[in-house]
């Protein structure tokens, strides 16, 4: 478990107390050099204007660290690092299947599916398929197509209703532009709630027993 929590502190780039060193060069909010300065100056400035203060430069001497909004630049740097694999997005129709009886467990794990897709902007088809005598309980698809529009709430809006195909009874959702833009303002909240308590985590392994 702690190999496993050092490993993703790779990732997280050193925010806050966690940077230690005396002196760091410091870039304003606004991309405005502030120059060499105490690390604890940098901190109380960040503090003052309710921003943080990120290590973006670690290899540089001193290291260069800019006063941001955490959240947000971690947010950004998820979007930087899908848009340099060279492939632009074009909205694709997305499927995926239910059973009349799946579920909350198995139906979280397919939304978190759903959920991406969306947030991607593509369309999701959610299809219940029926077997055998399953087909005489068709109530039982429409009550689980209705589960899944209450479990992503403002995220999805119904672009084609419920209907039958056969033994496949679907729907096709879109994405809500309000809600998506909720959903990546969370996405921010968590990330910056995640540099925190790793942050907290290194502090209190740090203190003398």
């Amino acid at each position: 478990m702690a190999d496993t929590r050092r490993a993703a502190r790779k990732d997280v780039p050193r925010i806050n107390e966690r940077i230690r060193e005396p002196e760091i060069r410091v870039i304003g909010s606004e991309g405005e050099q502030l120059g060499v300065m105490a690390s604890e100056d940098a901190l109380r400035r960040a503090e003052e204007v309710g921003l943080d203060l990120v290590e973006v430069a670690p290899g540089s001497r001193p290291p260069v660290c800019r006063i941001m909004d955490y959240g947000r630049y971690k947010y950004e740097q998820q979007k930087k690092k899908k848009a340099g694999k060279g492939k632009s997005h074009s909205a694709t129709l997305k499927e995926v299947k239910l059973r009349p009886r799946t579920d909350d467990h198995d139906l979280e794990t397919k939304l978190k599916n759903v959920r991406r897709f969306l947030m991607d902007g593509d369309k999701v088809k959610i299809t219940v398929m029926f077997r055998g005598r399953e087909m005489v309980h068709r109530q039982m698809g429409h009550k689980q197509l209705r589960r899944v529009t209450d479990m992503l709430g403002k995220l999805a809006t119904v672009e084609n209703p419920a209907r039958m195909e056969g033994r496949f009874l679907s729907m096709i959702l879109v994405s809500n532009k309000e809600g998506v833009a909720e959903a990546r303002k969370e996405m921010e909240a968590a990330a910056k709630a995640e540099a925190e308590a790793v942050a907290s985590e290194e502090a209190a392994e740090a203190r003398p027993e």
